[in-house]
């Protein structure tokens, strides 16, 4: 046979087995999605996912449905997350959290790392220090000198061990350098809740949790953890300006599906993710929250992951000073709040 021929042969033969394994390649989505979230509903990572599911869903072609499994500092709900097929319909709505989690819990039935991987960063969080309304403190500054009056009389709440909230007590607390009485919840917007109705004194909670409450005059707001002032809330101060300069940090949700999960299902996720995102009504949205999304330059799935390993390191060396794990006997104390300032960031 001709090796022009022999080559031809041989390219056909090639092009079958191509064109039999794309057809072995299930199509995707093949069925309704699923979003998990490991907090309560109208907490700051719901109220996101319930945000994008709309536009991804509309993207994708399929539901998508926002499942709700709180509690354990949102690993109830990355544990079950874990155990699904690696195929792309089950995706988790992370945040801070999932830069703790590793650190905060010692015996875990899942790899709090290797066993997900990065759709795409969605936003980064404010925090904001918010207080019920009767609270006699006006300022942030006011509020530092009454709580180095009264100490453990005024309670201090956060959405459990290793959510977005209790880091920023834990900060708020080293800031301070005076113990006050820990509340933990089993989500944000049951501190929320409390705070609305004058049974908690004061909290740290993400602006896209917050926002509505703080220009309804529901609570009252003393300060936002940012270097500087945040378009949505352009009258509250920094907590610098409000003299805690320590007292700095952001959350941030990302979006991930399990590790095994292939790169073409990912990178159709992510295209999803982002259409969502460009809905001017959502990204409309997460601006009025505070939470405008991240340019796309930052919210790849590489730079994503760079984001999540970056937090890892940054949070991790705080809570080995305060020994402030979550699957230990010992909880969070203020002596552990103390051993912060020889690892502050």
């Amino acid at each position: 046979m001709p090796d022009t021929a022999r080559r031809g042969l041989l390219g056909l033969a090639f092009a079958a087995l191509f064109a039999a394994g794309a057809a072995a390649q299930p199509a995707f989505p093949a069925r309704p999605l699923t979003i998990m979230v490991g907090f309560a509903p109208g907490g700051p990572s719901d109220v996101v996912a319930r945000l994008l599911a709309p536009g991804m869903s509309a993207d994708l072609g399929q539901p998508i449905l926002v499942e709700n499994l709180p509690g354990a500092g949102g690993t109830i709900a990355q544990a079950r997350f874990a155990q699904a097929a690696p195929d792309g319909h089950t995706l988790l709505m992370g945040s801070i959290g999932q830069a703790t989690v590793p650190t905060l819990y010692r015996r875990l039935s899942f790899d709090p790392v290797g066993s997900m991987r990065p759709v795409g960063l969605v936003n980064e969080v404010p925090m904001t220090v918010i207080v019920r309304r009767t609270l006699p403190a006006q300022t942030l500054a006011e509020f530092v000198g009454m709580a180095r009056q009264n100490r453990e009389r005024i309670n201090l709440g956060n959405a459990g061990v290793g959510s977005t909230s209790h880091l920023c007590s834990l900060l708020l607390l080293s800031a301070l350098e005076t113990p006050l009485t820990l509340v933990p919840y089993r989500g944000s917007a049951l501190v929320l809740n409390d705070l609305v109705a004058g049974t908690l004194d004061v909290g740290c909670d993400q602006s896209t949790n917050t926002a509505a409450q703080i220009r309804g005059g529901s609570v009252r707001a003393l300060a936002v953890t940012t270097a500087a002032r945040v378009e949505a809330l352009p009258d509250l101060p920094t907590s610098a300006e409000g003299g805690l300069p320590a007292l700095q940090m952001s959350g941030w949700n990302m979006m991930y599906v399990q590790a095994a999960t292939p790169d073409a299902v990912v990178a159709r996720l992510h295209r999803a993710l982002r259409a969502a995102l460009a809905d001017p009504a959502v990204a409309r949205r997460l601006a009025e929250l505070g939470a405008p999304p991240v340019p796309a330059e930052r919210g790849t799935p590489e730079a994503s992951f760079a984001h999540w390993q970056a937090e890892i390191a940054r949070w991790r060396p705080l809570i080995l000073a305060a020994e402030a794990f979550a699957d230990g006997r010992r909880g969070p104390t203020y002596r552990d709040t103390c051993a912060i300032h020889s690892a502050r960031l």
